[in-house]
C-alpha cells in the first residue's frame, strides 16, 4: 500500500513537470520553477514542451503500474521508477543539482519501497 502511495505521488509530480514544461514554460510560474529567463525560455520552449510529453510518459507508466494485474503490476513499476531514476541522476548531472532531489532520490525510495516491503 505504501508502495503505490509512493509510485502515485511521482506519478502526479510528473503529471506537474508535464505541465509546467508544456504549458507554463515561459509563464512566470514556470520561469520562477526552472529559474529562467523570459528570453532563454522563448528561445528553449520547444525543447521544454518535448521533455514535458517525455515527463507525461513517466507519469502514464507509473499510473499503469497502479491499475495492471498483481502479476505484472511491480515488474512495470520497477521499469518507470528505473527510469525516473535515470532521468534524474542525469538531469541533476547535466542540467540542476536540484532534480536530483526532486525526481532521482524518490524514485530510489519508491524502487526500494516496491522491492523490499
Amino acid at each position: 500500500m505504501f508502495a503505490q502511495i509512493l509510485i502515485a505521488l511521482i506519478a502526479v509530480l510528473h503529471v506537474y513537470i508535464l505541465v509546467l514544461e508544456m504549458f507554463l514554460w515561459d509563464k512566470p510560474m514556470g520561469l520562477k520553477a526552472f529559474g529562467n529567463s523570459l528570453e532563454k525560455a522563448q528561445l528553449t520552449k520547444v525543447l521544454a514542451q518535448n521533455q514535458g510529453l517525455y515527463n507525461g510518459f513517466l507519469a502514464a507508466g507509473l499510473f499503469w503500474a497502479l491499475l495492471a494485474p498483481a502479476d505484472f503490476a511491480v515488474s512495470i513499476a520497477n521499469f518507470f521508477l528505473g527510469c525516473v531514476l535515470v532521468a534524474g541522476i542525469y538531469g541533476g548531472l547535466t542540467a540542476s543539482k536540484k532534480i536530483i532531489y526532486i525526481q532521482a532520490v524518490p524514485a530510489l525510495i519508491a524502487l526500494i519501497v516496491v522491492n523490499v516491503f
